[in-house]
């Protein structure tokens, strides 16, 4: 499946409601890809798709606030370093990740490297992007589904605000950041601004497809996390 370059985000969409999947449900689902294309003006936004094999149960909804773009109120993030080592290991207890982590750049023509499709359980980082620690957001993406079954990222819809997701470093230093909130989004509305916008604080998305499978055989939006330093 070929990437398309990315559309100019349309303004006045909301997010719509994130939906985990029924616990006990295997999905055999082969990955078409994440879609997402590149401009001199700001990062790509994300396109990720999925070609199932078979369709999916209808998931149930819940109601989420627009993201804040920023942390709560009252919270002092720790000082982040000048500069931060690249993310080896991304670890989230509350949904059994444990997972490797590896650089993803930009490809000849401008879409975003993602991990191969063999390799289920691997997080790329958006490595034009802060590392997780700098200030900024730095960018984790992961399959949720694979032909072969569940990916790295199938529970990341059950995740909640105040969940710990640790990332190791190259360096040997582990920074921890703190779930602010989660959020579904129709592929034609992304929020890119939210997503690669500057940040005064270290900031953390973590990315991958969600919503309900079309007749197309693709998921309809991006499940993306928002989260924030706690310790360093």
């Amino acid at each position: 499946m070929r990437a398309r370059r990315p559309e100019r985000r349309r303004h006045g969409r909301r997010p719509r409601r994130w939906a985990p999947f029924a616990a006990g449900g295997t999905l055999a689902l082969a990955l078409g890809g994440f879609l997402l294309g590149h401009t001199t003006q700001q990062p790509p936004p994300v396109r990720i798709n999925t070609v199932a094999a078979a369709p999916a149960d209808s998931p149930a909804t819940v109601p989420v606030a627009p993201p804040s773009g920023g942390p709560s109120a009252g919270a002092q993030p720790p000082a982040p370093p000048a500069q931060a080592a690249p993310p080896t290991r991304l670890v989230i207890p509350s949904i059994g990740v444990d997972a490797p982590v590896g650089p993803g750049g930009l490809n000849s023509d401008g879409t975003v490297e993602v991990p191969p499709l063999d390799q289920p359980s691997r997080v790329d980082w958006y490595d034009q992007g802060p590392a997780p620690g700098a200030v900024g957001p730095a960018v984790l993406l992961g399959h949720l589904d694979t032909k072969a079954g569940p990916a790295v990222f199938a529970k990341l819809p059950k995740l909640k605000p105040g969940d710990k997701i640790e990332i190791h470093r190259a360096d040997g230093s582990t920074v921890t950041f703190q779930v602010r909130e989660l959020h579904q989004y129709a592929k034609d509305a992304f929020p890119t601004d939210l997503v690669y916008g500057s940040t005064s604080t270290p900031q953390l998305r973590v990315i991958t497809c969600g919503g309900s499978l079309q007749s197309n055989g693709h998921y309809s939006d991006n499940i993306i996390v928002f989260a924030d330093l706690v310790s360093s």
